[in-house]
């Protein structure tokens, strides 16, 4: 199965709560951040929410 590099690249202060909680659910804390995902409609979700403060790249 497919995997996503998730990147915090933007900080979350001045951004929405629900923003911010789905930076902590995805498990970013920090700008530079990055956690290995697997590609799933929830995940996708998340990403597309926050997908202003966070870059995506593909693993193989």
């Amino acid at each position: 199965m497919a995997q996503f590099r998730i990147t915090q690249t933007k900080s979350y202060i001045g951004s929405k709560q629900n923003h911010r909680d789905t930076l902590r659910s995805l498990g970013l804390k920090r700008i530079n951040d990055v956690v290995v995902k697997e590609d799933r409609p929830e995940f996708r979700g998340m990403v597309h929410t926050v997908r202003h403060l966070v870059t995506v790249e593909e693993v193989d």
